[in-house]
């Protein structure tokens, strides 16, 4: 299903489905003159150039409500510190919030923890055993856990649980349902989201963007109407792309886009500028619509800084730190 974006006063809405443009314009919510925009057109257009949409609509019917246990829990939740930061989440009672195995700072009385097969959503909980086995499954791939663990408060107060970040970077609060409730992240994005949130697994389709961009063959999934917390290195940018609108990137410095922006690599271009132009030789374009999420220090990187700046030989020093009068020529003596 195409995913299609109306311009009214200068102001882009959506996205929305053909359907629901074609009920809006039967009902005059639109006329002939308003511009839209999909994935495919390299302008804006008026809805009368656009024959899709002229066709007549099916009957309407109002929107239906979520499937019971499909909504998420509501989360409170409140984040401390600045460069190692962890995010504290306030429950209600019998509310439940999900997270990654290991990440738990601490927690209040009366929260009760529990590991789970998959993401703890309610689907995948109401599910039998094969479609727990899948939900984990799906995590197992993207280098996560098999295992999720679900904390929920069983007093009759509040409670509060608090998560920690990996590694230095920041923690992004994001709400599902503003942005079309999906958004697909790099594997190890993910930190806790409230309970009802799906977390999947997103398959690059193109076998250049598998192979060369970054994040493998396969990204994060999250799915959804509530909460997520997703962590990434150094400052974290967001960047709203209009409809056409492209951004390259370092393919290691991407963390999250909307289901609506296009994803793809593409070659730095000269010999030179691949070999030695220390970027690598493939950048990701991003176009738009959407937004997308953008991280100055990926994990890759600095951990790649460390084990250059790590002991070298057997006796437990560096001859080439920045301590050394040699510097690197010390390892030239090294047997």
């Amino acid at each position: 299903m195409d995913i299609w974006y109306v311009a009214v006063n200068g102001q882009q809405q959506g996205p929305f489905s053909q359907e629901y443009l074609r009920q809006s314009l039967a009902a005059g919510s639109y006329s002939h003159d308003t511009l839209v925009w999909r994935q495919g057109f390299d302008a804006w257009r008026p809805i009368a150039r656009v024959p899709e949409l002229l066709a007549p609509a099916a009957s309407f019917s109002p929107p239906l409500p979520p499937a019971a246990g499909a909504t998420a829990h509501e989360i409170d939740y409140q984040i401390f510190g600045n460069e190692m930061q962890f995010v504290e989440i306030e429950l209600d009672s019998q509310e439940s919030t999900v997270a990654e195995a290991g990440s738990m700072m601490y927690m209040s009385n009366f929260i009760r923890m529990e590991t789970v097969f998959g993401d703890g959503s309610s689907a995948d909980a109401g599910g039998g055993l094969l479609d727990k086995m899948l939900g984990a499954g799906k995590r197992l791939i993207t280098g996560e856990s098999l295992f999720t663990t679900v904390f929920t408060n069983a007093g009759s107060g509040k409670g509060k649980v608090a998560f920690a970040a990996p590694y230095p970077g920041k923690i992004i609060p994001l709400e599902l349902k503003q942005y079309g409730q999906k958004l697909v992240c790099q594997k190890d994005a993910f930190l806790c989201a409230a309970k009802g949130v799906a977390i999947g697994v997103e398959f690059q389709k193109k076998i250049g963007v598998a192979l060369f961009g970054g994040e493998g063959f396969i990204m994060q999934k999250l799915e959804g109407t509530g909460m997520v917390f997703i962590h990434a290195g150094g400052t974290i940018v967001e960047k709203e792309l209009q409809a056409g609108e492209m951004l390259r990137v370092d393919t290691g410095c991407l963390v999250a886009l909307t289901q609506t922006v296009h994803y793809d690599i593409e070659f730095v271009g000269g010999v030179k500028s691949a070999l030695f132009g220390g970027e690598g030789f493939f950048f990701a374009t991003l176009q738009g619509p959407g937004h997308v999420w953008l991280q100055s220090l990926p994990f890759s990187r600095l951990a790649g800084r460390i084990h250059e700046a790590a002991p070298q030989n057997n006796a437990g020093y560096s001859t080439s730190g920045e301590g050394s009068i040699l510097g690197g020529l010390g390892n030239l003596f090294e047997r």
